[in-house]
């Protein structure tokens, strides 16, 4: 059946691999375009993206055609490709082999793109660990407590 309307919000977190920081500031706005365009290209939309050194999130809304897995896998075959063809990073560029997805409702998405557009401030105070962990931690108990 088609999908006339759809409101498939998805907040993803990609990391580098082994969490090493090889995104450098002077090359993050082009990563971050070469990434809007694939989703672009992919029937989807990209709201916010915000590419830290040793990992990006964006949010977009994606095509009832795609599955999360499916734009994951595309966005980072290839932005690994595009980066170390421009050679934007020293050594070879790789994502970690699994990325974090996460269901964001339409009336929380502008609160999802000021969280990853403020994402330089937001670690001046939290490391990335600190705030992947906080994720996991909200999203087992959001899980568990369904049970």
């Amino acid at each position: 059946m088609k999908i006339e309307y759809n409101n498939l919000y998805t907040h993803f977190v990609f990391i580098t691999l082994n969490r090493v920081p090889v995104i450098q500031e002077k090359h993050r706005n082009r990563i971050e375009k070469y990434i809007a365009g694939i989703v672009n290209n992919n029937d989807s939309k990209l709201y916010a993206i915000y590419a830290n050194p040793e990992h990006v999130h964006f949010i977009l809304s994606r095509s009832p055609k795609l599955s999360e897995e499916y734009i994951s896998t595309i966005i980072a075959e290839s932005s690994e490709r595009f980066i170390n063809e421009n050679k934007l990073c020293t050594g070879k560029f790789l994502w970690q082999k699994s990325a974090a997805a996460f269901s964001v409702s339409k009336s929380d998405v502008n609160k999802v793109c000021k969280y990853i557009l403020n994402q330089p401030k937001h670690h001046h105070k939290v490391t990335f660990k600190e705030e992947y962990d906080s994720f996991m931690r909200f999203y087992q108990m959001t899980l568990n407590s369904n049970k």
